[in-house]
């Protein structure tokens, strides 16, 4: 653990975002960076997910937002990050693509059942709820949470259960929590820009599908 070295990144980072928010709104972005720092003492958050809270945040702030890191939300589920708006919230989950060595000959699925859970499990925690990821990568978002529950077929619901069930049982990914899900936004995080764009689901599908299909990824 290299403390100096955590500090450093995260206060540059701050100093490049804070030409992107309002002064006023400085000491809004520095309560994140400090609370991440606090974080890292207690080897809770790593450095290169940490930049990409803080590009998020930035951005929520500028839009006028209160925005907490890595908040506890239930006994079990801690959001990346909380962000509140006068009578509304919304929880934005980081996505980096990242699978762990035990899933390297199921690499896809095991990603498309993690997207899948964190829109079941975190959305109904918020009025909105949004994923994000950096624009080096893409991530597969199913098409059954573009479309209101109430258009969602059984079987297409039980269809993205089964998968899910393959990765989660503890606690399992339940049918209603999948039937009511919903995702707001995708922030693509441009990291060398220090800046986040916030796109509409149905837009980010729309411009990742062809690239998708061709690795023949379809939820």
């Amino acid at each position: 653990m290299d403390l100096e070295k955590f500090q450093n990144d995260v206060y540059e980072v701050i100093d490049r975002l804070s030409r992107t928010i309002e002064e006023d709104d400085l000491p809004k972005l520095n309560r994140v960076g400090e609370h991440l720092i606090e974080m890292y003492k207690k080897n809770l958050v790593k450095i290169n997910h940490s930049v990409l809270e803080l590009i998020c945040s930035a951005n929520l702030i500028a839009n006028g937002y209160d925005v907490e890191v890595e908040k506890q939300i239930s006994d079990i589920l801690v959001c990346d990050l909380f962000a509140k708006k006068g009578g509304g919230d919304t929880i934005v989950e980081i996505e980096t693509g990242f699978t762990p060595p035990d899933h390297a000959i199921d690499t896809l699925d095991y990603l498309g059942a993690r997207i899948m859970s964190k829109i079941a499990r975190y959305s109904k925690y918020c009025s909105k709820f949004s994923l994000a990821t950096p624009v080096l990568g893409l991530i597969p978002i199913p098409k059954i949470f573009l479309i209101p529950p109430n258009a969602r077929k059984t079987e297409e619901v039980k269809k993205v259960q089964i998968l899910c069930d393959r990765y989660y049982k503890n606690p399992p990914v339940t049918f209603d929590d999948i039937l009511n899900a919903r995702i707001h936004s995708i922030f693509l995080i441009n990291i060398d820009k220090n800046f986040a764009k916030a796109m509409d689901p149905q837009g980010y599908v729309d411009l990742t599908e062809n690239l998708l299909q061709k690795s023949e990824v379809n939820y």
